[in-house]
């Protein structure tokens, strides 16, 4: 991991993103403080984790099930898939009604 100060890294941005892609995150510091960093996702899914690991209202969903675990008050795993079925078979009948 690197930090580099914001003055160097406006001076040199391309630099430091080869540098996260190869070596790893970057942080980016002003007044001495970490401000940001730059990171290279692997992939598509790598890149999709990373905003939703960052995403207050992702956050406050999940902060919002694990309430749901702990008052007891959680679906089960088969309740849930056969939720999911009922509302695919519902989506897809109210789409053929307005044909």
């Amino acid at each position: 991991m690197r930090v580099a100060s914001l003055a160097e890294v406006k001076a040199k941005l391309s630099t430091y993103l080869k540098e996260a892609e190869e070596s790893g995150p970057v942080v980016i510091t002003r007044n001495g403080r970490a401000v940001a960093v730059i990171i290279a996702p692997v992939d598509d899914d790598d890149l999709e984790r990373l905003l939703l690991s960052r995403s207050p209202r992702f956050q406050a969903l999940l902060n919002k099930s694990r309430e749901s675990i702990r008052a007891g008050s959680a679906v089960s795993h088969e309740e849930f898939w056969k939720n999911v079925r009922q509302r695919s078979t519902d989506s897809s009948n109210a789409e053929g009604c307005h044909q």
